[in-house]
């Protein structure tokens, strides 16, 4: 399992997380896309729907949206 900071804005505050069993390429043919029509004009996302997106390609894996990881300091 790994978790993996989403950034698609270049505001910090509009990154998430995912925790998934998917590869960093698997997540990049999805999203990449999406986004390059988004800049472009063409298309509106919300990171919810980058999810869906991921879980309807990819319906066998684990993949949650986090928007905040608990850290743990000792």
């Amino acid at each position: 399992m790994n978790i993996f900071r989403i950034n698609t804005a270049a505001h910090e505050e509009e990154g998430f997380y995912i925790m998934t069993t998917l590869t960093p390429k698997q997540i990049a043919e999805v999203v990449t896309p999406i986004i390059e029509s988004f800049r472009d004009g063409d298309e509106e996302y919300y990171n919810v729907n980058l999810i869906h997106v991921l879980n309807d390609r990819y319906p066998l894996e684990v993949i949650e949206l986090r928007v905040d990881i608990e850290t743990l300091t000792f």
